[in-house]
């Protein structure tokens, strides 16, 4: 069976973790009022329910064997109280419990996005989306389950098998140890069905997980799979881990289906013995037959708490390895960091220096060699190189996405490390080469859910780069509520989104990828780069290059081949040289406007 990187989970761990237990009671600690309240009515419930058999023994002893009805009425309706009482105080509780438990649920869920969204961009190359969802719904809502079925629940069942063991003895200790001599057998079956359910429940987080992550990447990635007629293999790697799951899940079928006759047949054969011995004790009138009848209802009530601790165990369990999935989540550092006392950018000019800069996204693969040079404020620099270069790096550190391993990345001679990340995002924008458009109005896919961006100056900004023209014609302008990464808008129309995305939150420095501008209509590139001349205007710009009037346009080119800095000047004094860029522009370039080469 193949296995993948994304999809798999760590194995259930012991039920009793001090740490995991104790982080989990920091979730329920504000709530610790609710949870006493509870366990007090579980004390209650218990209480009527151990009254009940009691009530009865003395209605057949003192009443109905004697031939008297004078208190029969009144042990009635005792009895029918303690129900009533018991159905009160076990819907309060429940409530109670469930109240905790959802707001836990809240808690966490909360914390564990707030943290996500701190987290830097390498931690979400090492973990892919699928198994963070699962994190966030899965694992948390086990978590839930515990807290509103299980964890008080275990507490009751416990009390209740030792206060039924101590009436049982109370009632007649000959017929307790009797029954008591049966119950090895009955706690090997527990216990096996325990571990059995253990094992079953870890392959079955193992299997929802990689579904969870290959239903991610199959449905973001739809598109390629039928244009290439790969349906067929993706339906059959879907079936592979839908099988798997299935079989985890027949497994716990199983033993559950096992487990459950196990009891009753344990239950039914002790039950047969106890009646058969305490049958003719009372026929020997050596017992009450209101005692043996209450010690066949306790015995009854003692099986059903051990049954549902088998299952409550595996649920703890399960949130037990839920929550150490979460912690390790929470605990993983935030590796790109404000320091203690950030330096503030006062009226940002947008110089940038890269000075000596080193970095490697894996141990010694470098992708930036030593890379040096300055941009001046409000200037407009092209980026070109061949695929692997560095150019999308670069701005990838720029925004501090990632940091780098040496060297330094200054804006206005102030090292980008120094500054909060949330005003170095504030003052450069990016233009990303796949822009991504949230399912949302147009208004709000521009401004980012910003109210402080007004309205018109979304507006002035989808103007200015010349995207209202197209949303102008949508069914309801900028109302218009846009499909899940922009499905119902065309690649030239989601890169004027962008743009003006940029424009709207008006950034000193400007960071352009013009890759994607190559799929697209030449009516449409064109609209794109005279938006693209219009949001760097006036800024200091870096813009990766691949269209040969971005280039011309550019003041200065930098030239980079395998992360390193090789040449620098204008589109002329490049050429004049005759080195790589000349190359560049002999193999690429003029092929795209048909021009001859220097040769021809």
């Amino acid at each position: 069976m193949t296995t993948d990187f994304y999809g798999d989970e760590s194995a259930v761990g012991k039920v009793y973790d001090r740490r995991i237990l104790g982080r989990l009671w920091s979730y329920v600690r504000p709530y610790r009022g609710q949870v006493w309240a509870s366990v007090v009515l579980v004390l209650a419930i218990s209480a009527l329910d151990a009254a009940g058999p009691l009530i009865v023994r003395a209605a057949i002893d003192q009443q109905i064997a004697l031939g008297r009805t004078d208190r029969l009425g009144e042990l009635t309706l005792l009895l029918i109280g303690t129900l009533v009482g018991g159905f009160v105080l076990s819907y309060a509780q429940g409530m109670l419990m469930a109240y905790v438990g959802q707001h836990v649920v809240l808690d966490m869920r909360v914390e564990l996005f707030a943290h996500l969204q701190r987290m830097a961009i390498p931690f979400f190359d090492r973990n892919p989306v699928g198994r963070l969802v699962t994190r966030v719904t899965n694992d948390v809502n086990v978590i839930e389950q515990v807290l509103t079925q299980g964890l008080v629940q275990i507490f009751t069942n416990l009390f209740m098998v030792v206060l039924f063991l101590g009436v049982l003895l109370f009632l007649d200790w000959r017929l307790a140890l009797a029954m008591y001599a049966s119950m090895p057998f009955l706690v090997w079956a527990v216990r096996t069905f325990a571990i059995t359910q253990r094992e079953a429940y870890s392959d079955q987080r193992v299997w929802l997980a990689r579904i969870n992550a290959y239903l991610n990447e199959l449905i973001t990635g739809v598109t390629v799979l039928q244009l290439f007629n790969r349906r067929e293999e993706s339906m059959r790697r879907f079936d592979e881990r839908n099988t798997g799951l299935l079989n985890a899940n027949m497994r716990s079928i199983f033993w559950y289906a096992v487990f459950e006759p196990t009891v009753v047949i344990f239950s039914a054969v002790t039950t047969g013995a106890i009646l058969w011995y305490g049958g003719g004790r009372v026929v020997q009138e050596t017992m009450t037959l209101g005692t043996l009848v209450a010690f066949l209802q306790y015995m009854q009530r003692f099986y059903w708490p051990l049954r549902d601790l088998s299952q409550r165990y595996t649920t703890l369990q399960s949130a037990v390895a839920s929550a150490e999935r979460i912690f390790d989540v929470l605990d993983e550092p935030e590796e790109i960091r404000d320091v203690a006392s950030p330096l503030r950018l006062h009226a940002p000019r947008g110089e940038i220096e890269f000075r000596e800069v080193w970095f490697a996204y894996t141990p010694d693969t470098w992708v930036l060699r030593g890379l040096s040079f300055t941009l001046k404020p409000g200037e407009k620099v092209a980026i070109v190189g061949a695929t692997g270069a560095g150019k999308s790096t670069m701005m990838s550190l720029l925004t501090r996405f990632y940091d780098v391993q040496s060297g330094a990345i200054l804006i206005d001679g102030i090292p980008i490390t120094d500054l909060p990340q949330r005003e170095l995002r504030r003052h450069v924008g990016l233009m990303l080469q796949d822009p991504f458009i949230y399912k949302d109005s147009v208004l709000e896919n521009i401004r980012l859910r910003d109210h402080d961006i007004s309205e018109a100056r979304v507006r002035a900004a989808a103007a200015a780069v010349g995207a209202d023209t197209f949303i102008n014609h949508l069914p309801e302008a900028y109302a218009t509520v846009l499909a899940e990464r922009g499905a119902n808008l065309s690649t030239g129309q989601k890169q004027l989104i962008a743009l003006a995305r940029v424009a709207a939150f008006d950034p000193e420095i400007v960071l352009v990828m013009d890759e994607a501008t190559a799929s697209i209509d030449p009516e449409t590139e064109a609209a794109i780069q005279s938006g693209i001349e219009r949001v760097t205007s006036n800024r200091t710009s870096i813009i990766i290059a691949h269209r040969l009037n971005t280039i011309r346009s550019a003041q200065r080119i930098l030239v980079l081949h395998r992360g390193e800095l090789i040449e620098e000047g204008t589109h002329d004094e490049l050429l004049a040289c005759g080195g790589y860029y000349h190359r560049l522009y002999e193999l690429q370039y003029r092929s795209l406007v048909g021009a001859p080469t220097a040769d021809g």
